[in-house]
């Protein structure tokens, strides 16, 4: 996946949507004004921090040589995927995913809960 697709992606997501907090480089993706990925384009590759649990973070580190402890984040809850095209589409799809899942467990038991009447868990935490 590329830059474009995967922002696509992530603004697939329900009720995400991008800001720019930074300035102009990286984008920011939130869902109920809570971080859960950063993509940013630094020169010929680009980059997504996303959110995962830290024995999972650990783990996709060990099995895949595009991904890196998260950049300017927090290295235990968060990863850096390099979208230099060694990962399969379904693999980054996933960690999106489990990224925004994570955030949306993490909200607020009113916004989680509104957010799962509207949508589904099914969909939320795919």
């Amino acid at each position: 996946m590329n830059y474009d697709q995967v922002r696509d992606y992530l603004l697939s997501r329900p009720e995400a949507w991008e800001d720019y907090p930074f300035g102009p480089g990286p984008a920011v993706f939130k869902i109920r004004d809570k971080l859960f990925a950063i993509l940013f384009d630094e020169g010929s590759i680009a980059r997504v921090n996303l959110k995962c649990d830290p024995a999972e973070a650990q783990m996709l580190r060990d099995l895949f040589e595009a991904v890196k402890p998260g950049y300017h984040m927090n290295k235990r809850h968060w990863n850096t995927v390099v979208l230099d095209g060694s990962l399969p589409r379904g693999e980054i799809e996933r960690m999106i995913d489990r990224s925004y899942g994570l955030v949306v467990r993490g909200l607020r038991s009113g916004e989680r809960r509104a957010l799962e009447l509207a949508w589904g868990a099914e969909v939320l935490y795919r």
